[in-house]
């Protein structure tokens, strides 16, 4: 049975013997050879065949021959590969929780404090972060020793959270519970958060207990704000989530944990009773940082700036520790990206590349510090590149976790992440990573595909890379590639200048604009041009990772112009209303220009204006020339624009104990579970504000026609009686994908209940009304869009009008639903008379449809 990475670890001899001290690569058998040369394998082995898994903030551990990762949201999965995943949880259902049982009672200590119903996890559970060991020490209530362990969080706000621990004699659950053993957001004085009824005065943890014991000493003043409740201190002590364990050279267990806020903070933990050594008093270490009596050794972060997720790893075989942190938000607006620190301590100091410490000195900008390992990036498919799609890339990946193979020397990054243009879904993944000549961990730039680090050939190596520099900044931009060329001349030119060069049987050292940066060379399987390929990962003295994705060699300028020539298309041209968007990269810096026929009608740029009401379509030539250095081609587009569109009821859902479109223009509605996508549930019918109307019970949806919008001129009518109004809760939903949508929230964002036109795209627009609906009434919501212009009507009176809205259906595969969409809490109450409308609504077509008519 094997642990996570940490305590003693067998050292491996054979790796020990033919690598670098610091670089712990094993060989495969194709390097016995020595010199002798392999022909170009880049292209071949075998194509792995992912299964994908949603585990947030993912916790890795092995037993037997099996993977398993523990997320929040109560997710578990578990995979024999690392590239298979099964999930096997069922999420927060209780009883019968996969993992706790009766999770309500069985955590119920904890839910005392935070995380059931109460605040921000009002009307459900907020149980988060969990950690999983195996821990051979455990002294169980039978008094036999071993246990797995979790280490999991309960939260209600940002800073009023907990972390209690729960055991299992079994790694799949079900967990029995033990102790509450860290709280945070305790105030001084008796004191509640909007929608809780805790109170969240310092007596009502249990360090009042820890103080009778003789384990604490008296409250902490610092723990305080100089405000009318004492406040709690959130910029110099942790929000009590994200533990993570490990064992020092020593055997010593260690527990660190902590979000934003005050920074991270370590703790030493009993073995056999798995409860934190709490230092009892106020300290510094001898660098200079604090130990508080309660939380522990401060280790990274401070001042309120982003930083969560820690884990912290001791490699064997540079007697190095090393931490991992994430900054930024998580969310697909945000800027989750990794960092790692390193320490020859367990309880620090950790210094990045740079010698930077990983605590921060003040509220400063907190960018340049730590190595940066991965942040938003995307290695774009132009025109002409093989696959489809936007290309390979992340959004917001982060709060990760790490895994070493004793068998192989495999090193494993394991977190989770969003993807570009997908919205707020997230799925585990897993890269290899890798060691440099400077002892800093490297990340493999594609996902851990089964490959191992081999001995690669020189004359493999030159060639065209896209090429990505993560930087050391935090932003929710995505890092695009730029071409670069590796020439056999060890020269680097492109979009960057340096030189490059291999030493070893696979290290990678290149000079790039004036710095240098070390990594490896490895062979990967790249999932969207479904091709092995050579790539390269590289850090800075900086703390800067870069890398490269090598394209497929061979092609000449008048080969890479024909794919970009046959790759380019502009989709259907017959039935043209909106915008067109022309591309103007192709593959490997192939540049593309556009000439109109009627510039007047279709731009340069691809900007439409359509002929007028009544008038007829225009045809339109579009000509695009591709260049290629010396090279260049034509390829021509015939297309159709059509007239703007007169107001035209094209849906008529009444729900008359059916969910029929009354127009024959559509087919009826179908019932979803609480998703858009979810079997199940329930519609009934009652008496509406005409005639019957649909009853929406807080877990059903109805799924709409799709395609029932597909232009930029568009009308949506629809009466509302909610029982009840949550934020994020959608009524009227459409969407093109999960990252271009309109969702109309009648409970608006959570907080306010001002009802809200709210679109995600390019950015996210929101119409706000600055009106409260009221439960249990009726209230007639209209909205009409045209060419980015929106208005909102409430009750037959205008109540937001602004320009600037996302242009989302502009193509015909969007999807629409009632009460539902992919993300949150479904919509309770009725819904009745939805009219949908080519073309725009007058105020006084919406004032006569807000009368109601029995």
């Amino acid at each position: 049975m094997m642990k996570k990475y940490g305590g003693k670890i067998t050292i491996i001899i054979l790796a020990l013997v033919l690598t670098t001290f610091f670089v712990p690569l094993p060989l495969s058998a194709n390097e016995k050879d020595g010199n002798q040369q392999k022909k170009d394998t880049t292209n071949e082995g075998e194509s792995p065949e992912f299964k994908e898994v949603s585990v947030h903030d993912p916790s890795i551990i092995k037993e037997g021959n099996m993977y398993y990762v523990f997320g929040t949201h109560i997710e578990a999965a578990k995979s024999t590969d690392l590239i298979q995943w099964d999930s096997f949880a069922n999420g927060y259902t209780t009883p019968d929780n996969t993992l706790y049982g009766d999770l309500s009672g069985n955590l119920s200590e904890s839910f005392e404090w935070a995380g059931e119903d109460d605040s921000d996890s009002k009307g459900g559970f907020a149980v988060w972060a969990p950690e999983a060991i195996w821990n051979e020490s455990y002294v169980n209530e039978d008094g036999s020793k071993g246990a797995y362990m979790i280490y999991y969080s309960v939260s209600s706000t940002y800073i009023r959270s907990a972390i209690g621990f729960a055991v299992s004699k079994d790694i799949e659950g079900p967990y029995e519970y033990v102790d509450t053993i860290i709280y945070s957001g305790f105030t001084k004085e008796d004191a509640k958060d909007e929608n809780s009824d805790i109170n969240k005065q310092w007596k009502n943890t249990h360090i009042d207990e820890l103080i009778e014991d003789e384990k604490v000493d008296e409250p902490n003043p610092n723990w305080f704000m100089d405000d009318k409740v004492g406040s709690y201190n959130n910029t110099m002590y942790p929000n009590a989530i994200d533990a993570a364990l490990f064992y020092d050279e020593n055997d010593k267990l260690w527990m660190t944990y902590g979000s934003w806020s005050g920074g991270i903070f370590l703790l030493e933990l009993d073995q056999e009773t798995g409860q934190p050594i709490y230092p009892g008093e106020d300290g510094e270490t001898p660098d200079g940082r604090m130990i508080d009596r309660y939380f522990g050794t401060k280790i990274s972060g401070g001042y309120g700036k982003s930083g969560e997720g820690p884990y912290i790893v001791y490699n064997e075989e540079n007697n190095y520790y090393y931490l991992y942190v994430t900054y930024g938000w998580l969310g697909a607006d945000g800027e989750y990206n990794m960092r790692v620190f390193r320490s020859k301590n367990p309880d620090g100091p950790y210094v990045d590349a740079d010698g930077q410490n990983a605590v921060l000195t003040g509220d400063v900008d907190h960018s340049p510090y730590g190595n940066k390992l991965m942040g938003h990036f995307l290695f774009e498919r132009k025109v002409g590149d093989p696959g489809s799609g936007v290309g390979y890339g992340y959004v917001s990946p982060g709060h990760n976790s790490v895994y070493f193979e004793e068998e192989t020397g495999q090193h494993f990054l394991v977190f989770h992440s969003r993807f570009p243009e997908r919205g707020d879904s997230h799925e585990l993944r897993i890269h290899q990573m890798f060691f440099n000549e400077e002892g800093w961990p490297v990340v493999a730039p594609y996902r851990y595909g089964g490959e191992t680090l081999e001995k690669v050939d020189r004359k493999d190596l030159a060639g065209d890379y896209q090429y990505i520099n993560h930087d050391l900044d935090i932003t929710n931009d995505l890092h695009k590639d730029v071409q670069i060329t590796l020439h056999k001349n060890n020269k680097i030119t492109g979009a960057v200048d340096g030189t490059w060069k291999k030493t070893g049987h696979n290290q990678a050292e290149l000079n790039i604009d004036g710095e240098t940066y070390k990594g490896v060379f490895v062979r990967q399987y790249d999932p969207v041009s479904e091709r092995h390929i050579m790539t390269f990962t590289a850090s800075s003295k900086n703390g800067k990772s870069i890398w490269g994705s090598k394209h497929e060699g061979g092609k000449s300028d008048e080969d890479i112009a024909k794919d970009v020539e046959e790759d380019l298309s502009l989709g259907d041209t017959n039935n043209v209303y909106t915008d067109i968007i022309l591309p103007t990269e192709g593959s490997r810096g192939t540049t593309i220009s556009w000439s109109s026929s009627h510039p007047q009608i279709i731009s340069e740029k691809g900007e439409v204006t359509r002929p007028e009401i009544g008038k007829p379509s225009a045809e339109v030539t579009l000509t695009a020339t591709i260049m290629k250095n010396d090279v260049t081609t034509e390829k021509e587009f015939i297309v159709t624009v059509l007239p703007k569109s007169e107001k035209q009821l094209i849906a008529n859902y009444s729900f008359e104990d059916n969910l029929l479109d009354n127009t024959g223009n559509f087919p009826e509605g179908t019932i979803t579970g609480n998703r858009i996508d979810n079997t199940g549930g329930e519609i009934s019918f009652k008496d509406g504000i005409k005639g019957k109307a649909a009853v929406f019970n807080g877990q059903s949806g109805v799924r709409l026609p799709n395609n029932l919008i597909t232009e930029s001129s568009y009308s949506v009518s629809l009466w509302l009686n909610p029982d009840k109004l949550t934020g994020h809760t959608t009524s009227f939903f459409g969407a093109r994908n999960s990252n271009n949508w309109v969702s109309l929230l009648p409970g608006g964002f959570p907080g306010d209940n001002q009802v809200l036109l709210w679109s995600g795209g390019s950015v996210y627009t929101d119409a706000k009304s600055k009106v409260q609906l009221q439960t249990n009434e009726w209230s007639h919501i209209a909205f009409t869009v045209e060419e980015g212009d929106v208005v909102v009507y409430i009750n037959g009176e205008e109540v937001v009008a602004q320009s600037g809205f996302n242009n989302v259906f502009t193509s015909e595969n969007s999807q629409f639903s009632l009460g539902v969409n992919w993300w949150d809490e479904p919509y309770q109450g009725l819904i009745d008379e939805l009219k949908v409308y080519h073309g725009v609504l007058s105020a006084e077509d919406v004032k006569a449809l807000a009368e109601p008519k029995k």
